[in-house]
């Protein structure tokens, strides 16, 4: 067994590895950068080491020194969580050639799953649906124009080495070609180091469901059902549900399979979630391959029963499933919000400084897994997410309540959080009744908020959320920022939990 593990991340996904490792009498080695010296993630863990400056590419992304690092300090392994270095598959190989054991799938696997246009040939291989559209990059306008046309429009480019709406635009008609052609692959090229892109036929109004597999390195695999992701901004995911409402049995058992073939495919083990676009017609579409931990992935564990970070660890260590599929059952429902120190009116800007109040929810059903305590630092480097709200109930319409009930009694002071934004989406008619898709937050939510932001293109958003963090970070514009709160909290029916 592992006996020492150096987690390569921060917040809240730190702060789970660590209770993981303390219930596996395993010693917890977390780093740091110089604006986390006090996050809670340092003070919780057994040992804690600085590995750099502020900017994550001098720390948190600096393979040699947290490999150099691992093994100074007598680190057996090390678990990436999500984010970060977690899929970069250069980083596992320097973790495998280092001989210390890396807490995920093998090198080989992450990269075959990495780089989107090669996972498409791969599926398509292993009789995987995948949505209609190119499985080689496309280089020049030319070459697209005549792909979409036979395809047919609407039709998507996509970043090929990368996620998360990074280098993804939508075309309606060959007049946009040319303008979104340039912008998704500078984009592609910013985020991820390369400009490749690919074409996908557009899937109008479709589900993003996806499947939480795990394999052990003997060639056992199991799925631990499907989680309802379609509540999303910006092509990120903002509260998941397990199992989906969307998926009756008899899909089910089919994207399951085919998640299974897809993880058998590329001789996979550790976790795993495979993602699907699901349309009307319950017809799926492998998306892509997310090789690494979940941010949601606690949807999973409330209906399951199943600790997926203590899998992790214990699968790295060579141990095999200790679990059959028949044994694996679906027990109630989950749903998790992910709470964001962002303010929502002001086009979601990150919001920075100290947590001055903070006042935990609980109860029957209810978990928060958290990466802040009172006086903790949100600084403006990082990902701005404070901590997650999971319900569970013996029913859909109980974890909604319990969830209602805990956001209502969740306090975070000190920046302004995205709680309230909650309070609408969980009290509207399409999603309560399931009818929801990928478009939910953009049909019904977004034109409520003020004009100015709404035909901003994604490139414009992150720019000025920028800004307008950096402008924070020396307190410039807090009281505006608290005002614009107060004149726009009608739209929250009043209610403000800052």
């Amino acid at each position: 067994m592992i006996k020492k593990i150096l987690i390569a991340n921060r917040g809240e996904i730190a702060h789970r590895i660590i209770k993981a490792c303390r219930e596996l009498n395993i010693i917890s080695a977390a780093i740091y950068s110089e604006a986390d010296k006090t996050a809670l993630h340092v003070r919780r863990a057994d040992e804690a080491f600085l590995i750099g400056p502020p900017p994550a590419s001098d720390s948190y992304l600096n393979k040699e020194k947290i490999i150099k690092l691992a093994k100074e300090i007598g680190a057996d392994a090390i678990h990436p969580g999500y984010g970060f270095l977690s899929e970069n598959s250069e980083f596992i190989k320097m973790v495998e050639d280092s001989g210390l054991i890396f807490i995920g799938p093998s090198s080989t696997s992450a990269m075959m799953m990495g780089e989107k246009t090669s996972a498409r040939r791969l599926m398509k291989e292993n009789n995987v649906p995948i949505v209609p559209g190119t499985t080689e990059p496309i280089y020049t306008v030319n070459e697209g124009k005549k792909i979409a046309e036979e395809i047919g429009y609407p039709v998507m480019l996509k970043a090929a080495a990368g996620g998360g709406g990074k280098g993804m635009r939508k075309i309606s008609s060959g007049d946009e070609f040319e303008s979104s052609f340039s912008q998704a692959r500078n984009e592609s090229l910013k985020a991820f180091g390369s400009n490749e892109v690919y074409l996908e036929k557009f899937i109008e109004n479709p589900k993003h469901i996806e499947v939480q597999i795990f394999a052990d390195k003997y060639g056992n695999y199991v799925h631990l059902f499907e989680r309802e992701c379609s509540v999303q901004r910006r092509h990120q995911k903002v509260i998941e549900e397990a199992p989906s409402i969307s998926v009756d049995d008899s899909t089910r058992n089919k994207i399951t399979r085919a998640a299974v073939k897809a993880a058998k495919a590329c001789n996979y083990f550790n976790a795993g979630t495979i993602e699907f676009l699901m349309d009307n017609d319950k017809n799926f579409y492998f998306l892509e391959m997310n090789t690494r931990l979940q941010v949601e992935h606690p949807v999973t564990e409330m209906i399951t029963g199943l600790d997926i970070v203590k899998l992790q660890i214990k699968i790295a260590s060579g141990e095999k499933l200790s679990i059959r599929q028949e044994d694996i059952k679906i027990h109630g429902h989950a749903v998790e919000c992910r709470i964001y120190a962002e303010d929502v009116d002001n086009n979601f800007a990150p919001s920075t400084g100290k947590i001055t109040h903070h006042r935990l929810t609980s109860g029957p059903g209810i978990r928060i897994d958290r990466g802040i305590d009172v006086m903790s630092e949100v600084p403006i480097y990082y990902d701005p997410m404070l901590a997650k709200v999971i319900a569970w109930g013996i029913d859909r319409e109980e974890a909604l309540a319990r969830m209602k009930r805990a956001l209502s009694e969740y306090q975070i002071g000190g920046v302004i959080t995205n709680i309230p934004a909650f309070n609408w989406m969980l009290k509207q008619k399409s999603f309560l009744d399931g009818s929801f898709d990928i478009n939910f937050l953009d049909k019904e939510f977004l034109p409520l908020l003020p004009g100015k932001w709404k035909d901003s293109s994604s490139e414009e958003y992150e720019e000025i959320a920028a800004v307008l963090g950096a402008i924070l970070k020396e307190g410039e514009l807090q009281t505006t920022i608290s005002q614009n709160k107060v004149g726009h909290c009608n739209l929250w029916k009043g209610q403000n939990y800052e």
